[in-house]
């Protein structure tokens, strides 16, 4: 750990003239990077990921990085993962080292009828820059090449930049990564741009994610279907007993009714349900969902969603009742629960109230671990002081409802490593929706703030 001392105030007129000089070019290499379509997901062209990590690598080869190397190793089926980019430049002798992370694939883009305009080609309006990717992760990216060029020799601190291409496939080859490449990795501070903002013009660092638990859930009750008109009546069909036991996941006031999870309400942040319900574009009328703190309900207590179900599509419906039908449940999980003990409630939740002694079937599927920072490390006073720097007012702590599950793996890997989860995203950045985009104004602001952040790092011993 960095030893608690306060770092000196860099020289933030001389670091915010550099961030302006630089900014036009860092626009123009983001837009360069939102043109390549990065999607990791299978069905898509492998060969873009690959052009992004190489376009990737040229970047920070011309930001001064000693060594930069594409590198990816194979997965569990001896599949290789997707291409990620590491960089290494050392700092003075004697100074802290420390991880930049993003990543530069993307989100598949939908329907492009969805889009205000191509979502791989980028375009301004009003202020933001549109385009998939221009907000997740790539103006993360971004941030990291700002940062090293606007410091460029006055560098304190050996860095490395990590930028992985398979996040948004849920990371399937990060661990062994971090395993083959540690010693390349290995840093006294990691910081994770890929997260929100509070809102335009105030800053926020991430304190604390929620886990993650998915699973499938199969409702059936006859061998084959039968005809509605000749059996109906005593027979339920598996869609409604289905949706039966997915109404016993809730109670009346939409809070999460499993046992055994763990909840808590001291997010400790006022967030306005006026506020809310703007940045959730919630529809008039609609009622939100359980009791408590509203930031204490998106950031530590568990949260159950159906994402998916499965039965007869209307257009190929028959008069006939359905013998299965299944759903996929997404849960995230409160920072301090066991996933794999959230995962065992949820079962046998869904088990104990199987309607009208349906059989009921249960297929576990993803877990992902929760994640809560000290609030006050060293390294994230550094970070709160260098982002009021550059927004001009001091960060909001926020939880994130959302996972990042490779957190976890970067604590294995580096026990005693302070993890600083930043971002550029804002509550209008539509991440992994229609018209992404990112706010040129916060961006330029975040490239600053990193700079600063680096700076301050650079002032202290590499060790306590």
């Amino acid at each position: 750990m960095f030893a608690p001392m306060v770092s000196p105030t860099p020289d933030l007129a001389h670091l915010r003239a550099r961030t302006a000089a630089e900014f036009p070019r860092l626009r123009a290499d983001l837009e360069d990077l939102v043109r390549i379509p990065s999607v990791s997901a299978a069905a898509f062209d492998r060969e873009h990921v690959e052009a992004s990590a190489r376009a990737v690598a040229e970047l920070l080869r011309g930001a001064g990085m000693e060594s930069v190397d594409v590198l990816r190793v194979d997965g569990a089926d001896g599949v290789p993962g997707a291409p990620a980019v590491v960089a290494h430049r050392a700092g003075p002798e004697g100074s802290p080292r420390v991880l930049l992370y993003a990543h530069h694939d993307v989100q598949p883009p939908g329907p492009s009828s969805s889009w205000g305009s191509d979502p791989f080609e980028p375009v301004e309006r009003d202020g933001r820059l549109y385009g998939r990717g221009a907000a997740d992760d790539k103006a993360g990216v971004v941030a990291h090449l700002g940062a090293l060029r606007v410091l460029g020799e006055e560098l304190g601190v050996g860095v490395t930049v990590f930028v992985e291409g398979e996040e948004e496939i849920g990371s399937p080859t990060f661990a062994q990564f971090l395993a083959t490449y540690a010693d390349r990795l290995a840093a006294g501070v990691i910081v994770v741009a890929d997260s929100s903002n509070w809102k335009v013009g105030v800053p926020a660092l991430t304190t604390s994610l929620r886990g993650l638990v998915d699973l499938v859930v199969r409702v059936e009750v006859l061998e084959h279907d039968v005809h509605s008109g000749m059996f109906g009546g005593p027979i339920l069909d598996a869609p409604t007993l289905l949706a039966r036991l997915i109404a016993t996941l809730h109670d009346d006031a939409g809070d999460v009714a499993v046992a055994g999870l763990v909840s808590e309400d001291s997010a400790g942040v006022d967030y306005p349900e006026a506020e809310f319900r703007a940045d959730a574009a919630v529809l008039d009328g609609v009622r939100l969902a359980g009791t408590g703190a509203l930031a204490s309900r998106l950031w530590r207590r568990p949260a159950l969603s159906v994402i998916g179900i499965d039965a007869r599509s209307i257009a190929e419906a028959s008069n006939t009742i359905a013998a299965r039908a299944s759903a996929r449940l997404s849960l995230r999980i409160a920072p301090g629960q066991d996933p794999l003990a959230a995962e065992q409630a949820l079962t046998r939740h869904l088990l104990d109230h199987a309607p009208f002694g349906a059989r009921v079937v249960v297929e576990p599927g993803e877990r992902g671990q929760s994640f809560a920072a000290p609030a006050d490390s060293p390294a994230m006073v550094a970070a709160r002081a260098a982002m009021a720097d550059a927004w001009g007012t001091p960060p909001v702590d926020v939880g994130l409802g959302g996972s990042i599950p490779f957190i976890a793996d970067l604590l294995e890997q580096f026990p005693d490593a302070e993890i600083l989860v930043t971002g550029v995203e804002d509550p209008d950045s539509r991440a992994h929706g229609a018209d992404e985009s990112v706010h040129l104004g916060e961006l330029e602001r975040a490239v600053l703030a990193e700079a600063a952040l680096l700076a301050r790092l650079g002032a202290r011993p590499a060790r306590g």
